[in-house]
């Protein structure tokens, strides 16, 4: 088992940065590749970013590609979400989740693990 806890998140304005991070206990961090993951109200959750569990890879989703910047740090058990140039459209609740696959997973059957979301809202 591997609990997550996301944090960071909260309401800012267009063009605005944010780091999220994802806290997690239980098994072995390092173990996992870990994803994020959005779900704006009243779509689907969808792909964000994932890291492979050594950091050597990563892979974003087109619309965050070159703004969101996705790392971990396995000494101290927690992954992080750099976003930057914030716009509206990224309105949602933002996952963390960590999967056992040794190649990238962008898909959410691929995550066996989920923490509880943190909201980010930004402002026009």
């Amino acid at each position: 088992q591997v609990q997550l806890v996301e944090s960071g998140g909260g309401l800012v304005q267009a063009g605005d940065s944010l780091r999220l991070s994802c806290a997690a206990s239980g098994r072995t961090f390092s173990s996992y590749a870990v994803g994020w993951f959005l779900q704006a109200p009243g779509n689907e959750r969808e792909f964000v970013a994932a890291i492979t569990w050594s950091g050597s890879s990563t892979y974003y989703a087109d619309s965050v590609k070159g703004r969101f910047t996705i790392s971990r740090d396995n000494a101290k058990n927690t992954g992080y979400l750099r976003m930057n140039v914030l716009k509206p459209e990224d309105t949602a609740v933002y996952y963390c989740a960590a999967s056992s696959t040794r190649v990238l997973p962008t898909t959410q059957v691929s995550y066996a693990y989920w923490g509880q979301g943190t909201q980010v809202t930004v402002s026009s």
